[in-house]
């Protein structure tokens, strides 16, 4: 007689064997965050050798142009290949005029840009907020913001971007029907092959508090919730994405992201378009504030952020991080 021998099964499931050493857990991880996913925000203002420290942000500042290529110029040979770029204007009126003048602040800082480190691919914020005396994102009229006045204006000043080099603009105002606007004045100027990087679900937050400091855009009455999302509603956002889409948008985003890493997942399951997520000023600031009182260790927690921002499925991360993560990712 033949006797079988009978596979005892373990009692339980060890998947910490997969987590014994660091090779082990490097062969098996399933999210990797690289400079090349990172895209910097950077603010530009005028005058010369002009570094302006904004308190709420540290190691945040505006930069005069020529500091802004000096900044650019070294974040380039740490891997990081987009810039993203905020104006502070030398002056402020109703109807924003110096944000789709010619000789604009972000319009000069684009044209230095791409004369001195042609390969980074710059990116331009499309808005009217840092630029009205009023501080809100289009024309005013009576206390409301007008919706489709402030299109033909958004769209002049996302065409003054890409006739000055800019390689992708990028719409943050939230007025309906502004990435189709922007497509149609750029495709008539033959700018065909310009992308446009909607903020397709941008969020009235309360983490961008430092950031109207960077960009000294806060509005000068009422607040922007009549046009941002309300932070409770989750599948608007992707009627949001799913509009900015059909108009037009190459690029969509999720703003802010470590609060709406839920929305990120959702818009990474429905559209297969590339998707960008805006880690905040405010998210940026706890961090610095909290690793200052050495209550935590800013880059652990850092590149755990980012990590969990990609793991939720975004490909591209604006992040104020971006220069320090991307040399300790290169450590």
């Amino acid at each position: 007689m033949t006797t079988t021998t009978r596979l005892e099964l373990p009692s339980f499931t060890r998947l910490r064997r997969l987590r014994a050493t660091p090779l082990l857990r490097r062969m098996v991880r399933e999210t990797e965050v690289t400079p090349a996913d990172f895209i910097a925000p950077f603010f530009v203002t005028h005058g010369r050798d002009v570094r302006r420290p904004v308190s709420s942000m540290p190691g945040v500042c505006q930069l005069s142009v020529d500091l802004l290529v000096q900044e650019v110029r070294a974040l380039a040979p740490l891997g990081v290949p987009a810039v993203l770029l905020f104006g502070v204007p030398a002056s402020k009126d109703p109807l924003g005029s110096e944000a789709y003048a010619r000789d604009g602040i972000v319009q000069r800082a684009v044209a230095a840009l791409k004369d001195a480190v042609p390969d980074m691919v710059v990116i331009t914020d499309v808005c009217l907020c840092e630029y009205t005396d009023h501080g809100h994102c289009g024309v005013v009229e009576n206390g409301h913001i007008l919706n489709d006045p402030t299109l033909e204006l958004l769209a002049r000043m996302a065409l003054s971007h890409v006739e000055a080099g800019a390689d992708i603009v990028a719409p943050s105002d939230m007025m309906d029907g502004h990435t189709v606007a922007i497509r149609r004045a750029l495709d008539a100027a033959g700018h065909t092959h310009t992308p446009i990087m909607g903020y397709s679900a941008k969020f009235a937050s309360a983490f961008y508090g430092p950031f109207r400091e960077a960009a000294e855009s806060a509005p000068r009455f009422g607040d922007r919730r009549s046009y941002q999302m309300d932070p409770a509603n989750g599948r608007e956002a992707l009627r949001e994405v799913e509009a900015d889409i059909t108009e037009g948008a190459d690029i969509v985003m999720v703003k802010p992201a470590l609060a709406y890493l839920d929305v990120i997942r959702a818009v990474r399951e429905r559209v297969p378009h590339p998707l960008a997520a805006y880690n905040v000023s405010g998210e940026y600031a706890m961090v610095k504030a909290a690793a200052a009182n050495g209550w935590l260790d800013e880059r652990a927690i850092t590149l755990e952020i980012l990590t969990a921002i990609k793991r939720a499925g975004a490909d591209l991360i604006i992040t104020y991080h971006a220069a320090d993560a991307a040399r300790w990712l290169g450590a």
